[in-house]
């Protein structure tokens, strides 16, 4: 029998309750709280659970088995994470953060859309089909508690893991509106290299060493001009290379998003060349991106006329689904080095990477899981990508598994990581349906 709404909201409180914010160290013991009391809602619905020791953090890792012969059954390996982001500024909240209010058709609490939500109606949909004995395939699931502060452990998790697994089923993601589910199907991967120049020994007078003497900053610059977008806003072509256009199917769905123009326009963001509004999607989805976040040498707030012999620049590549990253490494690095001035000595550390990763739209767990969500929320799933990087995603892509993430906040209104988290009063039941739907019709994987 499904529990009344009530039921859920009052169990979901509980979880909301625990104030598991993984930035904070004086929240260490309400990390360990969240990861037991996730742990015991799984062993109450039939399943084993357990917290896995792994770095500053616990892993909460589990298994609801199969109502009927678990052995052959079809195993779907499930992420989501019980971690939170601060709740500050907590004066902008118009309810206390990690209080399950419902208020204006909506739930609002920090976490009931990132990530406690969409864990919890994974987790019920399971327990709900394993106590009526209809549940078609085994549910692992795969939890962490520093998802917002980046943490690898649960990729580090999954490079060791042994245990079986047919298809995967991320729980940290959102719908584009009410009526419309979103399937991302591939993420965007990383390099961040730190860059550093030296010219000389010693800032100088400008006036006595300009014109004779190297400039770090000028050198820096030249480097970053091999490298940095054209005037059309892409990248040289060595830096894109490898990159897997997007299908016909994945077009259609990016046409019902809003418009790119739009999405810049919301930021009040300028765009890079002409067009990139209506190539938005193309761009943020499907190409490769590079961005300077940030460049330091010599004074730039104070009237200092110096001629620096030192600087820095942090540097971020978006590697787009299909890119190599040792590859877009070799050849990033071979630009810079191009661009540099003789006599100028430039270090480039690489200080993250990760690598892309595309589920291909074909798939028989994409194909299922869809007809799942269209049954219980009447339009099928839009297709897309995420312009971000998704360590997770990448590494369940890596073992061979079809790999979607979804769920059931709305994407343009639930506030997350912001005051005034919220989803639909209506999310939390349409979720565990969804759910319950998807994981009976995925025992078709075993057909």
């Amino acid at each position: 029998m499904t529990p009344p709404s009530d039921s859920l909201r009052d169990q979901l409180a509980e979880l909301i309750a625990i104030p598991s914010v993984s930035a904070d160290a004086a929240h260490a013991a309400d990390i360990e709280a969240a990861a037991a009391w996730v742990a015991g809602r799984i062993r109450d619905g039939g399943g084993a659970a357990e917290l896995v020791p792994w770095g500053a953090r616990p892993l909460v890792i589990g298994e609801i088995p199969a109502s009927v012969s678990p052995e052959s059954a079809p195993t779907i390996l499930c992420y989501a994470h019980f971690d939170v982001q601060p709740a500050d500024p907590l004066e902008l909240w118009e309810s206390p953060p990690f209080e399950l209010t419902q208020r204006d058709g909506k739930l609002w609490a920090r976490g009931v859309a990132d990530d406690k939500g969409n864990l919890f109606t994974l987790v019920e949909a399971a327990r709900q089909l394993a106590a009526e004995g209809s549940l078609p395939v085994n549910v692992r699931f795969a939890f962490d508690g520093e998802e917002e502060i980046g943490g690898n452990s649960i990729v580090e998790w999954l490079e060791q893991d042994e245990g079986r697994a047919d298809a995967a089923l991320i729980l940290d993601g959102a719908m584009s509106s009410r009526e419309l589910p979103i399937f991302y199907v591939g993420v965007r991967g990383m390099l961040y290299f730190h860059l550093h120049v030296r010219t000389g020994t010693t800032d100088m007078h400008s006036g006595m060493f300009g014109a004779a003497a190297l400039n770090a900053t000028h050198a820096l610059m030249s480097a970053l001009a091999n490298v940095v977008p054209r005037a059309d806003g892409y990248l040289p072509a060595e830096l894109r290379a490898g990159a897997i256009p997007p299908s016909e199917e994945e077009l259609a769905a990016w046409a019902q998003l809003p418009s790119g123009s739009e999405q810049l326009s919301h930021y009040g963001a300028t765009p890079i060349a002409s067009g990139a509004g209506e190539d938005f999607y193309l761009r943020t989805f499907a190409d490769t991106a590079l961005d300077v976040n940030g460049i330091a040498s010599g004074s730039p707030d104070l009237v200092k006329t110096v001629l620096p012999v030192e600087a820095r620049a942090n540097v971020s590549i978006r590697l787009a689904p299909g890119q190599d990253p040792d590859a877009i490494r070799a050849a990033f690095e071979r630009l810079v080095r191009e661009g540099l001035p003789d006599g100028a000595e430039l270090d480039i550390t690489l200080k993250n990477s990760g690598r892309p990763a595309l589920t291909p739209t074909d798939a028989s767990a994409i194909r299922i899981a869809g007809d799942a969500f269209e049954h219980v929320i009447g339009a099928r799933p839009l297709l897309v990508r995420t312009g971000g990087t998704l360590p997770i995603y990448a590494g369940l892509v890596a073992r061979g598994l079809p790999t979607l993430a979804t769920g059931f906040g709305i994407e343009s209104e639930c506030n997350v990581h912001a005051p005034n988290e919220n989803v639909p009063v209506g999310a939390l039941e349409l979720g565990v349906a969804t759910l319950r739907e998807t994981f009976l019709r995925l025992g078709e994987l075993g057909s």
